[in-house]
């Protein structure tokens, strides 16, 4: 909690606030569109499903030594952070499932780490060899 260290922080804090908690709004829309495509179209596709609760850790409010508003910040932080990882794994199976080619090399880019078991790039040897099962 390093904005416990911030200097003038209750004014920044004021603005800031507002800001970071409109961000629910979007994240919940999202979550049930995620949700219903996940549900629907994974095992339409033969996929597994992604296991929820292996991204999602809501915990940090049972902590006593936190105040009210610190235990709903944990919370809020939680299911944000878990349910961004969450549809990172969902997507990153879609992409394996429609696409699953790297992208060409580009040192500015942060491949996701599930694009390891991808085919290589301009590797049609490989590519077949993943895909052309017969």
């Amino acid at each position: 909690m390093l904005y416990l260290n911030n200097p003038r922080k209750l004014l920044k804090h004021i603005i800031i606030t507002p800001i970071t908690w409109a961000c629910i709004i979007p994240l919940i829309i999202t979550d049930i569109c995620i949700e219903i495509y996940h549900r629907i179209c994974f095992p339409l596709c033969g996929m597994p499903y992604v296991k929820r609760s292996k991204y999602i850790k809501i915990d940090r409010h049972k902590l006593k030594y936190l105040n009210p508003l610190q235990k709903l910040n944990c919370t809020y932080c939680g299911y944000a952070n878990g349910v961004i990882q969450y549809w990172v794994k969902i997507i990153g199976e879609t992409e394996h499932y429609w696409c699953g080619i790297q992208h060409k090399k580009d040192d500015n880019l942060i491949s996701p780490p599930h694009h390891k078991k991808f085919s290589k790039y301009e590797d049609e040897d490989d590519f077949k060899k993943k895909y052309h099962k017969k």
